[in-house]
Protein backbone atom coordinates (compact mmCIF):
# COMPACT_ATOMS: atom_id res chain seq x y z
CA UNK A 1 0.00 0.00 0.00
CA UNK A 2 2.83 2.38 0.88
CA UNK A 3 4.51 1.65 -2.45
CA UNK A 4 1.34 2.63 -4.31
CA UNK A 5 1.09 5.90 -2.38
CA UNK A 6 4.72 6.73 -3.11
CA UNK A 7 4.33 6.05 -6.82
CA UNK A 8 1.25 8.28 -6.91
CA UNK A 9 3.15 11.03 -5.13
CA UNK A 10 6.06 10.70 -7.56
CA UNK A 11 3.69 11.00 -10.53
CA UNK A 12 2.14 14.12 -9.00
CA UNK A 13 5.53 15.72 -8.41
CA UNK A 14 6.58 15.04 -11.98
CA UNK A 15 3.37 16.64 -13.30
CA UNK A 16 3.86 19.93 -11.43
CA UNK A 17 6.68 21.29 -13.67
CA UNK A 18 4.71 20.34 -16.78
CA UNK A 19 1.70 22.23 -15.42
CA UNK A 20 3.85 25.31 -14.82
CA UNK A 21 5.26 25.06 -18.35
CA UNK A 22 1.76 24.77 -19.82
CA UNK A 23 0.58 27.73 -17.73
CA UNK A 24 3.42 29.92 -19.03
CA UNK A 25 2.94 28.72 -22.62
CA UNK A 26 -0.78 29.46 -22.35
CA UNK A 27 -0.11 33.05 -21.23
CA UNK A 28 2.45 33.50 -24.03
CA UNK A 29 0.01 32.09 -26.55
CA UNK A 30 -2.74 34.47 -25.47
CA UNK A 31 -0.31 37.38 -25.80
CA UNK A 32 0.63 36.17 -29.29
CA UNK A 33 -3.02 35.99 -30.38
CA UNK A 34 -3.68 39.51 -29.05
CA UNK A 35 -0.61 40.81 -30.89
CA UNK A 36 -1.75 39.19 -34.14
CA UNK A 37 -5.21 40.68 -33.76
CA UNK A 38 -3.64 44.11 -33.25
CA UNK A 39 -1.70 43.71 -36.51
CA UNK A 40 -4.91 43.48 -38.57
CA UNK A 41 -4.74 39.86 -39.73
CA UNK A 42 -6.25 38.64 -43.00
CA UNK A 43 -10.05 38.85 -42.98
CA UNK A 44 -10.35 35.08 -43.37
CA UNK A 45 -8.32 34.46 -40.19
CA UNK A 46 -10.07 37.04 -38.03
CA UNK A 47 -13.04 34.95 -36.79
CA UNK A 48 -10.80 31.97 -36.01
CA UNK A 49 -8.36 34.17 -34.09
CA UNK A 50 -11.14 35.80 -32.07
CA UNK A 51 -12.61 32.41 -31.22
CA UNK A 52 -9.20 31.00 -30.29
CA UNK A 53 -8.56 33.98 -28.01
CA UNK A 54 -11.96 33.61 -26.33
CA UNK A 55 -11.44 29.89 -25.75
CA UNK A 56 -7.82 30.28 -24.60
CA UNK A 57 -8.73 32.96 -22.08
CA UNK A 58 -11.65 30.89 -20.76
CA UNK A 59 -9.50 27.79 -20.38
CA UNK A 60 -6.74 29.81 -18.71
CA UNK A 61 -9.29 31.07 -16.19
CA UNK A 62 -10.44 27.51 -15.53
CA UNK A 63 -6.86 26.29 -15.11
CA UNK A 64 -7.19 23.98 -18.13
CA UNK A 65 -3.85 24.93 -19.66
CA UNK A 66 -3.67 21.98 -22.05
CA UNK A 67 -6.97 23.07 -23.59
CA UNK A 68 -5.70 26.65 -23.70
CA UNK A 69 -2.72 25.40 -25.70
CA UNK A 70 -5.10 23.63 -28.08
CA UNK A 71 -6.79 26.98 -28.74
CA UNK A 72 -3.41 28.65 -29.24
CA UNK A 73 -2.58 25.93 -31.77
CA UNK A 74 -5.84 26.71 -33.59
CA UNK A 75 -4.80 30.37 -33.78
CA UNK A 76 -1.39 29.47 -35.18
CA UNK A 77 -2.99 27.27 -37.83
CA UNK A 78 -5.35 30.12 -38.77
CA UNK A 79 -2.35 32.33 -39.48
CA UNK A 80 -0.62 29.91 -41.83
CA UNK A 81 -1.03 30.73 -45.53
Amino acid sequence: MMRLALSGLAALLLAVPALADDKAACAEGIAMIKAELARNPPEAALPRLKKALRVAEREQGEGEFDECLDAVGDAKRALKP
